[in-house]
Formats: C-alpha cells, sequence, structure tokens
C-alpha cells in the first residue's frame, strides 16, 4: 500500500507541474495536430486517395510517434531535476524507488492519452473510421510503449547526468528508430533490407498493430506480435531503470 500511496503522491506532482507549464500543453497539442495537417494533404496528392483513407494509414502511426517522443523526452525533466537538486532531496525521503520512476511516468501517460483523445476526435471530423474496440486495445500498447520509453530515457538521463550527453544520445537514436518504424509511411514500401532492419525495431510492432486495430482487427497477428514484444520489453525496462533509480537516490 504504501508503494501505492507513494505512486500517487509522485503522480500528483507531476501533473500538477505539467498544468503550470501551458507551453508544454501547446507545444504537446499542436506538434501532433501540425502533422495531421502537413502530412495528410501530401500523402493524398502522392498516392491519390481518399481523405478517409490517408487518415486510417497515418493517424495510427501518429499516435505511435507521440507515445514515443513523449516517453524519450522524459529524461529532459530528470536531467533539470538534477541540477535543482530534486534528486538530492528525494534521497532523504522514505517513498519507494519504484514510485519515484512510475509516478511521473503515469501522469505524461494520462496527459498523452489526452492528446490522443484530441487527434482521434480531429480525424473523425474528417473521415477517421472509429473502431472502439481497437481503440482500447490500442491505447494499451500505447500505454506500453510509453512506459518503456519514459523508463529507458529516465535511466539514461540518471546515468548520463547530464543535458549534452543525454541529449546527443536520445537524438541519435530517435531518427532511425521513427523511419523504420514505417510511422509515416508503410515501412512496406522500403527495400528489403529496411524492412528486415524494422523486425529489430520494437516502435515497427506498435505501429503495424496501430494500423490493424485501428481497422477494427482485434486477433490479427500483428496484434499478437506487438503484444509479446512490448509486455515482456515493459518488464525488462523498467525492472532495468527501477535498478538505476534506486542507485542514483540511495
Amino acid at each position: 500500500m504504501k508503494t501505492v500511496r507513494d505512486i500517487g503522491l509522485l503522480f500528483d506532482r507531476k501533473i500538477f507541474q505539467l498544468l503550470r507549464n501551458p507551453v508544454w500543453l501547446v507545444v504537446g497539442f499542436s506538434a501532433p495536430i501540425l502533422y495531421l495537417a502537413l502530412f495528410t494533404p501530401l500523402l493524398k496528392g502522392v498516392a491519390h486517395l481518399s481523405t478517409s483513407t490517408v487518415l486510417a494509414l497515418f493517424l495510427p502511426g501518429i499516435l505511435s510517434l507521440l507515445a514515443f517522443s513523449s516517453g524519450v523526452s522524459a529524461g529532459f525533466s530528470t536531467i533539470f531535476e538534477l541540477q535543482g537538486g530534486v534528486i538530492e532531496r528525494l534521497r532523504v525521503t522514505p517513498a519507494s524507488r519504484f514510485a519515484i520512476l512510475t509516478g511521473p511516468i503515469l501522469a505524461s501517460t494520462l496527459m498523452m492519452f489526452v492528446f490522443d483523445a484530441v487527434l482521434v476526435a480531429i480525424g473523425y471530423a474528417f473521415g477517421f473510421p472509429v473502431h472502439w474496440g481497437g481503440l482500447a486495445i490500442l491505447a494499451v500498447m500505447l500505454g506500453l510503449l510509453m512506459i518503456v520509453t519514459s523508463a529507458f530515457s529516465v535511466a539514461t538521463a540518471l546515468l548520463t547526468r547530464e543535458i549534452s550527453g543525454f541529449a546527443a544520445l536520445i537524438n541519435g537514436i530517435n531518427l532511425p528508430i521513427l523511419l523504420l518504424a514505417g510511422v509515416l509511411l508503410p515501412i512496406s514500401i522500403g527495400p528489403t533490407w529496411m524492412r528486415v532492419l524494422a523486425h529489430f525495431n520494437p516502435l515497427y510492432y506498435l505501429v503495424v498493430a496501430s494500423r490493424v486495430l485501428a481497422s477494427g482487427t482485434l486477433t490479427g497477428t500483428a496484434v499478437w506480435q506487438g503484444a509479446a514484444v512490448l509486455v515482456p520489453l515493459c518488464a525488462l525496462v523498467l525492472l532495468w531503470a527501477t535498478t538505476v533509480v534506486r542507485k542514483a537516490v540511495s
């Protein structure tokens, strides 16, 4: 019960931090909306497809992109807290080290779901087909990816301990992961070597599963593959990240 209470307290603290920063909220809402506004017409012009067909292909990828981008940016807050002495103060508290890691992550995940709901609502207004069962399962998988990337980002920030090294590492892995996931366009249209490399990318499995789930198919092969990759990966990354937090805050 103590761990649950600690998670709740740190969850509330992070939520209040996010709500007190309107710039973060504006950027968080505007970035995915700009993707929809600017890329959807381009895809329509290139593929000569209807708006609803393009959105059915493109919007699930943007939801996956939002989960990944929100997660990998979590470490920047950790760096700022290190520099501001917050981590030092946490060392003298009896708070669970697992709660120190997961409380803020769950708060950021909640905010991500708010952004996702806005995107789906905008897409629906322009013809995106909504299948509630598929979206519910997709939400679980998006949450798993958010936890994986956030925990990895926080642990990496605690290991690097300074902004330039952390930013270089995150920016270095960000682009290849996104390109090899087929976020903006299906990886199936790429060359063979790219399709092979994509299978070593966890984000690829989520993107493929997201498009299947958004179409209303709940038990396709891509869905089971996505779950088989994300569930154990989430457990492993959380275990590693908790160990890193425990050492950093001990």
